[in-house]
């Protein structure tokens, strides 16, 4: 029995291949605890260890759980004496290994804090991108985010930050510069900069909420042809937004064409790969999640499409997950050509749910199918047109990531000339046909 995907909280489920990610949609508890019981937990390791458990218990994707007795699971874990918090997340980490199962794994306070940030798209500090330069070994400005602090205080690229509130960042890596940068919106922070012909100086800033960049696009002149060239990093809250924004202003500027760019894209929120596949088909089937009660749920495409424009989809081994989902859909539907490697290969959704002492677990919920019904897992999504990068190619554009998206790249180089040699040689053939199949 279907039921419509709408019944789904969007935002609880997170898709990433190589790292599971949080929801934005944190649930503190399971139901039926009180404002009691919630600070009995917190206070209790024990009672921590019994509420992950319960939670694996009532959501884990396989009931059978890996062949494993659970509830014996529960015994054992329960016997013990735990007098530590270490101790507890030591038994979650022990208990959770027996499902085999790489994505429901347990996550400290601060793990769960860092993953939660990177699905929402936003994060409070002053909106600088670091890196340790490789020549000088100074932490160094990489660039500005829009909108940021740092960006309307004129911080540039290439400045240097030799303190950050007086604490020198000599021998300091990106990490520990970032935790320290980050902070409550509202508050102030000191940075000590170098610039070049400017020399040091001091700069006061105010952290703010900062939404993160996630989409990346530009127009390319290709011959005659016009592209409009978008980059998509990973499936945050923000990403839908950005998309529909980043598809309008390429719109504006007359392009012929459009390559989506989903190589090294982890994945992210469900909902997200859903509200983007919207946005370039107007009908067709786009995923279907099967979970622990073989209850099939479906979202669909509603007729809400931004472009029937020509469209071609780049992805590699490490387009996971949700960046599958979208790329399964478009390839089905025939509504895209996919070009580069055969991607991740991961089919599972994660549910993500904080435990009462702000650690967290990422679990395992659902299945979910291409619209053709074809189940990814350990095989990827095979691109419609095969391009291997060799190991120099793969080096040149890892050392240069400014010619990504140029004709410097092999794979978005093969996507324009199919464009030319197909969609684009025809152009009253604009509109490709979108094929409904379900399974």
């Amino acid at each position: 029995m279907n039921r419509p995907f709408k019944h789904i909280c969007p935002l609880q489920i997170a898709l990433f291949g190589g790292v599971v990610a949080a929801g934005t949609t944190l649930t503190l508890l399971s139901p039926g605890f009180s404002s009691s019981g919630r600070a009995a937990l917190q206070d209790n390791p024990s009672a921590v260890v019994d509420e992950a458990w319960q939670i694996i218990n009532r959501d884990y994707v396989d009931t059978q759980f890996n062949r494993i007795n659970w509830l014996n699971v529960r015994q054992t874990l329960l016997s013990k004496n735990y007098t530590s918090r270490e101790q507890a997340y030591k038994a979650i980490k022990d208990a959770l290994k027996l499902l085999d199962d790489p994505y429901t794994r347990f996550m400290d306070a601060e793990q769960y804090q860092e993953l939660t940030t990177q699905t929402s798209g936003e994060l409070s500090g002053i909106g600088v991108r670091l890196e340790v330069n490789p020549q000088t070994k100074k932490l160094t400005v990489i660039e500005a985010i829009a909108n940021s602090p740092a960006l309307q205080s004129g911080v540039k690229p290439g400045d240097q930050i030799l303190a950050i509130d007086g604490k020198s960042t000599v021998n300091m890596n990106i990490e520990s510069a970032s935790a320290l940068i980050r902070g409550q919106s509202g508050t102030p922070i000191t940075l000590q900069i170098n610039r070049k012909d400017q020399g040091r100086f001091g700069l006061r800033l105010v952290r703010a909420q900062i939404e993160l960049p996630t989409v990346r696009y530009s127009l390319r002149q290709e011959g005659t042809k016009r592209i409009g060239y978008l980059r998509l990093n990973e499936f945050n809250a923000h990403a839908p937004s950005q998309m529909r924004q980043a598809i309008q202003s390429l719109k504006s500027q007359q392009v012929d064409a459009f390559v989506l760019d989903l190589r090294g894209n982890p994945g992210g929120l469900l909902q997200s790969s859903v509200d983007i596949a919207r946005m370039w088909l107007d009908t067709g089937a786009i995923v279907r999640t099967v979970d622990r009660k073989k209850t099939s749920i479906e979202a669909a495409a509603n007729g809400t499409a931004l472009t029937q424009l020509p469209l071609e989809v780049l992805v590699d081994k490490n387009s996971a997950s949700a960046s599958e989902i979208l790329a399964g859909a478009l390839q089905d539907n025939r509504r895209a050509t996919v070009v580069g490697n055969a991607t991740f290969g991961k089919a599972l959704v994660q549910s993500v749910q904080s435990l009462s002492d702000g650690s967290g677990l990422a679990v395992t919920v659902a299945h979910y199918y291409t619209p053709s019904g074809t189940d990814i897992s350990h095989k990827g999504i095979s691109p419609d047109i095969p391009v291997k990068l060799t190991a120099q190619q793969r080096q040149v554009l890892i050392a240069n990531p400014d010619l990504l998206g140029t004709q410097a790249d092999p794979q978005y180089a093969k996507a324009v000339s199919d464009l030319k040699m197909t969609a684009l040689a025809q152009p009253q053939n604009t509109k490709r046909a979108a094929t409904p199949v379900l399974p």
